[in-house]
């Protein structure tokens, strides 16, 4: 039985509402959706170095993506000897070809090392500033574990989320000097040992990141107790009692929320993120905007937004969710590869986007940035009889610009039912005394690209398409 503290009817209302909010603390500002604060950011300076993580909701068709294969070889009637059927010939659509892009060289360049399938468009364009992982080892077929898998780099346990998101971690390692360090639209976000500081601020839609940052107004009221008390408490000393009731100490935690909460209300931040505004016009113009109406919840529209987080100074990691619609048990080849297109259009935008602007600490944007594009496994190599495809274990990644070597393949899937390949961990080669890549080593990459600490992911990077 609890015993009652002699204080326990020292200020009841101020303890009430922290034992209250203990759990809403965890996603205080800049981790959650609280505080209505703030709207556009004038002079912020951009972080050295920035993080884009582009998920692909339901598992996508790799045939499609990053890992095709030629329709001459690999034929209906081989089926059953390779069981890969590249399937390019049932895309109706007169945007999708139906063998393998090549990409045209671009100048200063070389020729590309790589191919994409028919749903890539674009985006192959950019193959100079991509490394393409291929027969990754997702070691699971159930959508939330190979989510959280890639997110964190750890195998979760069950299907609960293990150790912090990789975007989570960078920030907490470098706390960067900006406003928003993280933002995660549709994209879950974990922190289990950096403070307040390092959380994602969490929103389902760029209407939702909005009202986010509005700064608050008199005539609105207050979304919650929680919220007012926390706003009343606001310049008052945090007691040991406060502190200790989290694990973390809730206390303590609103406390390092202060300074992140008070930079962001002495800026106006959310009409960088309202484009439908004059001034935002050229965003709208850019990526395709003037047809929409708001939100813009687009996959263009998020693009947009991840542009802007980066761009004016506003955040340095954005993890996005660009397309979804994926996990095509039943119909058409073209309704998968359609909505893979929708993903990586609006990646290419913003690819091109941060190639084509200036970063102040030389060159541009993507020299700057790294991106990493995955999804919690791919299709099976074969069609089922309902005209889809199942859950398959080879993976692949796609990273691109900053702290990467370009234009490389790595790894493989084998020619028979596209299984994960073996390769020499220290050198990238094929290798059948090898060993499978798996997703620790993709994350465990990105960190050692910006020369943060990796020892988290219990494995080696990749050394071998490190810059």
């Amino acid at each position: 039985m609890k015993k009652t503290r002699q204080d326990d009817t020292c200020c009841p209302e101020r303890r009430t509402f922290l034992k209250a909010g203990a759990g809403f603390m965890g996603s205080l500002l800049l981790g959650g959706i609280p505080f209505k604060a703030v709207a556009q950011a004038t002079n912020l300076a951009p972080p050295d170095r920035c993080f884009v993580f582009v998920y692909f909701s339901g598992g996508w068709d790799q045939l499609l993506a990053l890992d095709p294969r030629d329709p001459a070889v690999f034929t209906a009637d081989r089926v059953s000897e390779t069981r890969i059927m590249p399937g390019y010939s049932l895309l109706t659509d007169s945007r999708f070809q139906q063998v393998p892009i090549v990409p045209k060289e671009r100048a200063g360049a070389g020729p590309a090392a790589m191919t994409f399938g028919p749903a890539v468009g674009a985006l192959s364009d950019h193959y100079d500033l991509m490394t393409v992982v291929r027969g990754i080892n997702m070691s699971t077929l159930t959508h939330e574990v190979g989510y959280r898998y890639f997110l964190t780099g750890k195998m979760p346990i069950g299907s609960a989320a293990r150790g912090s998101s990789t975007a989570t971690e960078i920030v907490g390692q470098m706390k960067p000097a900006v406003p928003i360090p993280s933002i995660a639209q549709g994209v879950e976000s974990y922190n289990d040992r950096y403070g307040g500081y390092a959380n994602a601020l969490r929103v389902s839609g760029l209407a939702d990141l909005v009202l986010t940052l509005d700064p608050p107004v008199a005539s609105r009221q207050l979304d919650s107790e929680i919220e007012k008390s926390l706003i009343d408490l606001n310049g008052q000393p945090i007691t040991c009692e406060e502190q200790a009731l989290t694990a973390r100490g809730v206390g303590t935690a609103y406390e390092s929320s202060r300074g992140q909460m008070q930079t962001v209300m002495e800026n106006k931040l959310s009409d960088s993120f309202r484009f439908q505004l004059a001034a935002n016009q050229s965003v709208r113009d850019f990526y395709g905007l003037n047809n929409q109406s708001y939100p813009y919840n687009s996959a263009a529209g998020r693009a947009a937004m991840v542009a802007t987080a980066l761009k004016k100074g506003i955040s340095q990691c954005v993890s996005i969710n660009l397309a979804g619609g994926l996990d095509t048990h039943f119909g058409t080849q073209q309704t998968h590869a359609t909505n893979q297109r929708a993903g990586f259009d609006a990646l290419n935008l913003l690819v091109n986007d941060l190639r084509q602007t200036a970063h102040p600490g030389g060159g541009n944007f993507m020299d700057h940035t790294t991106i990493l594009v995955f999804s919690e496994f791919a299709r099976t190599p074969t069609i089922n009889a309902t005209g889809g495809r199942d859950h398959h274990l080879s993976n692949s990644c796609l990273l691109m610009g900053a702290g990467i070597k370009h234009n490389r393949v790595v790894g493989r899937s084998g020619d028979i039912g596209m299984s994960p390949g073996l390769v020499d961990l220290r050198t990238g080669a094929n290798d059948p005394n090898g060993s499978n890549i798996f997703p620790e080593h993709i994350i465990a990459t990105v960190l050692a690209s910006a020369k943060l600490d990796y020892s988290i992911t219990r494995v080696d990077p990749l050394r071998f398409i490190l810059a």
